[in-house]
């Protein structure tokens, strides 16, 4: 499992390495799109993957302390919030890629 992981991993920066070098290669400008939106599935699955991770370390948290949800509540907000926020700015950003 592990060298699977390791494979997609590596081919995942290649990927990123060499899709803004092709974005601007001459054509019809398809692989600057597919890293468009190679880079929009990486926003969304970062950000995912950050909300779940919160999500989950709050719910222990309060599962441990129940006495103290509204403060841990409170205190995970901000950072979830952040978080959509970066995932929404690089969807915009790939949509723009793709538009221009």
């Amino acid at each position: 499992m592990t060298k699977l992981i390791k494979f997609a991993f590596v081919a995942m920066v290649l990927m990123m390495v060499m899709s803004p070098s092709m974005a601007f290669a001459e054509g019809d400008g398809t692989i600057g799109k597919m890293g468009a939106g190679l880079g929009a599935g990486l926003a969304a699955i970062g950000a995912g993957i950050g909300i779940g991770r919160l999500a989950g370390a709050a719910a222990e948290a309060i599962a441990r302390q129940p006495s103290a949800a509204s403060s841990i509540t409170a205190a995970v907000n901000l950072p979830l919030f952040l978080l959509e926020g970066v995932a929404i700015i690089g969807l915009v950003v790939c949509i723009l890629v793709v538009i221009m």
